[in-house]
């Protein structure tokens, strides 16, 4: 079995396949100071709940943001999984995608297996919207060159930001409001929130198509991807195990 980490800056997601199947997924807040230990007793209790045995892993694959937590999965690797060298993803191994933009060392590890398994389960012209603690749109053309994108303060990150400097305003839950003209200042919050991050995606989605000349497939991974996609005209397809199956692609090509 194959333990893919997904390292955000908000929050980890694990998934381990069998094959080409995600078996169990999880998501769990980002602690950049957990230690290898730690990660064990972690690990240890979320297989333990699905009936998995950590024994069996034998491939892990990383793609993370947060350099901190590097080292404890290196570790965690060496001295309790019965696996080889993790795999971490950057921008000088073997993907299958030609990353075409000035600067490729700046280009995300989360965004390169995004477009890595866009690529190869989607092809086409596409564009990846990715939900996180960044909104991040990414241009991958149907000869797999990753052509660049845009990067966006993410939904929860901005809501935080709002809050902390307007002091009547306090966090609300998101869900759909009745109306686009919030009658009170919840759903006003709301509207803003929603409709506007839809619009943003529509507007860059629209704007990128044009400059690019085509009219790729739109799609969108990340923890608030269901909840934005139904307010967004331009995402066609929302595939939560995104980052994860490129994940999974890119540790077999090092094989």
């Amino acid at each position: 079995m194959l333990l893919a980490i997904d390292c955000g800056n908000t929050q980890i997601v694990l998934g381990v396949f069998q094959g080409d199947k995600l078996l169990h997924s999880w998501r769990v807040s980002t602690q950049a100071e957990k230690t290898e230990d730690e990660f064990l007793v972690l690990l240890r209790e979320l297989f333990c709940a699905r009936g998995l045995d950590l024994r069996q892993i034998k491939g892990l694959a990383v793609c993370s943001v947060v350099p901190g937590v590097n080292y404890s999965l290196r570790r965690l690797a060496i001295k309790y999984l019965s696996c080889p060298e993790p795999v971490f993803v950057d921008h000088c191994m073997r993907t299958g995608i030609k990353l075409l933009v000035d600067f490729p060392a700046e280009v995300g590890a989360d965004r390169i297996a995004d477009a890595v398994a866009a690529h190869q389960k989607y092809g086409g012209d596409l564009i990846v919207v990715d939900f996180g603690t960044a909104t991040t749109l990414d241009c991958v053309s149907a000869a797999g060159e990753y052509l660049g994108g845009a990067i966006c303060p993410g939904i929860e990150v901005s809501q935080r930001a709002l809050l902390s400097h307007a002091s009547k305003l306090s966090h609300v839950a998101l869900h759909r409001p009745p109306r686009v003209i919030g009658a009170n200042t919840a759903d006003c919050l709301r509207s803003g929130i929603l409709w506007g991050y839809g619009g943003q995606v529509d507007s860059l989605v629209r704007r990128m198509s044009e400059e690019w000349g085509r009219q790729p497939q739109v799609i969108a991974t990340g923890g608030l991807a269901t909840l934005i996609s139904g307010y967004s005209d331009a995402i066609a397809i929302v595939d939560d195990q995104l980052t994860l199956d490129g994940l999974r692609l890119i540790w077999l090509l090092q094989q």
